[in-house]
């Protein structure tokens, strides 16, 4: 595909992914503007990432550190909110604080412990999502449903400085049919009111669910990040 042509189609899928969400927030009674867009980079070039920026996208998505520091080393003056979406190592936790803005997939208080640490080195201040396997599969990362409520509790307990717990991510089922999908996300969704409830948590209000295949319904179920990838940049593209 010629550059100029790629730049079209990624505007194009970009403008119809937001519509999309909108139409879905609307049909659930909620403000469009209450879900936010993660596009996900992964895999493509600053330069795919650039086109995006020029239709108005600031929110990207990176699953390694590896990949995503050169990128946002690149844009840095670009004003980009960035969100480090994949599973982290307790050993790399150093690099998102200071870079990152947002982590989706913490998953035991020994990484909170290292990212509260990394934060303060950095002086930054890094919000947080605790991933959990809804649907068990364990090929999945994340906690058990079960073991929620005891690291909220953890970490609370622990008042780590530079980090704040702010709400649940998972990964839907795949392959599912739309009723199997809304099923596991409202499960997520009653999950994260359970915890607002149980510990008083004003600021746990964050649900991080739905992709390129399933974003809707995850909308529909009180989604209030979508991580969109190939839906608007194409497929993986590997990059050096």
């Amino acid at each position: 595909m010629e550059s100029n042509d790629q730049a079209r189609a990624i505007a194009a899928n970009l403008a119809r992914v937001r519509e999309t969400i909108a139409a879905a927030a609307i049909r659930a009674g909620r403000d469009p503007t209450a879900v936010k867009l993660i596009a996900v980079s992964k895999t493509h070039p600053v330069s795919m990432l650039e086109t995006a920026i020029a239709v108005g996208q600031t929110v990207f998505g990176e699953n390694t550190a590896q990949e995503a520091l050169p990128k946002i080393d690149a844009l840095r003056d670009r004003g980009l909110e960035w969100h480090f979406i994949g599973h982290l190592q307790s050993n790399k936790a150093k690099f998102v604080p200071g870079n990152f803005r947002w982590l989706h997939s913490l998953a035991s208080h020994k990484l909170a412990a290292r990212l509260s640490q990394a934060a303060q080195t950095h002086r930054s201040r890094l919000q947080t999502l605790i991933e959990v396997n809804i649907t068990r599969d364990p090929k999945k990362h994340g906690v058990s449903p079960e073991e929620v409520f005891a690291l909220v509790e953890q970490i609370a307990a622990a008042e780590l400085a530079g980090i704040s717990v702010r709400g649940l991510m998972a990964i839907g089922p795949y392959p599912a049919d739309e009723h199997q999908t809304r099923t596991a996300f409202a499960a997520l969704r009653e999950l994260r009111d359970a915890c607002q409830s149980r510990f008083g948590l004003a600021d746990f209000t964050e649900l991080s669910m739905g992709m390129s295949n399933d974003f809707v319904p995850a909308i529909l179920e009180g989604a209030t990040m979508v991580r969109v990838g190939s839906a608007i940049f194409g497929d993986r593209v590997y990059t050096r």
